[in-house]
C-alpha cells in the first residue's frame, strides 16, 4: 500500500492522444511487414523451378530488406533511437535499388519474348506462304 500512495497524480502530465501521423507511420510498418512477407513467399514459389530460382533468390532477399526496415522503423517509434531511423531508411533503400532492377531485367526479358514471338510468328508466316496451293 505505501507505493500505491507515492504515485505522482500531476495532471500536467496526462497522456496525449496519438496523431495522425502516428497512425499513418503503424499503418506503414505493417503494410512494410506485409509486403515483405508477400514478397518472400512470391520468392520461394518461383525457387520451384531452376529457372524461377534466379529471380526468386533476389526477391527472398528484398523481402527480408524490407520486413526487416519495417522492424528499424518500430525500433524508432519505441525508442526514439535516430540510429534505428538511419538503418530502417538505408534498409528501405536496398529494397528499392534491388527491386528497381528486378523491373529493369523483367522488362528486358519482356521485351526480347515479344521480339521472339514476333520473329517466330514471321518465320512460320513465311514458311505458311511457300506452301504450293491446291
Amino acid at each position: 500500500m505505501e507505493q500505491i500512495d507515492q504515485i505522482n497524480l500531476d495532471e500536467t502530465q496526462s497522456l496525449k492522444p496519438p496523431t495522425a501521423f502516428q497512425f499513418m507511420f503503424d499503418s506503414m510498418t505493417k503494410d512494410m511487414k506485409f509486403v515483405g512477407m508477400f514478397t518472400i513467399i512470391y520468392g520461394v514459389l518461383n525457387c520451384l523451378t531452376i529457372i524461377g530460382a534466379i529471380i526468386g533468390v533476389p526477391v527472398i532477399f528484398i523481402g527480408m530488406r524490407i520486413r526487416e526496415s519495417a522492424d528499424q522503423f518500430s525500433i524508432f517509434r519505441a525508442t526514439n533511437n535516430a540510429s534505428a531511423m538511419r538503418a530502417g531508411f538505408e534498409l528501405q533503400g536496398k529494397y528499392f535499388r534491388i527491386i528497381k532492377i528486378l523491373i529493369i531485367v523483367y522488362l528486358i526479358l519482356i521485351a526480347v519474348s515479344i521480339i521472339v514471338a514476333i520473329a517466330l510468328v514471321g518465320y512460320l508466316m513465311n514458311r505458311l506462304m511457300q506452301f504450293p496451293q491446291t
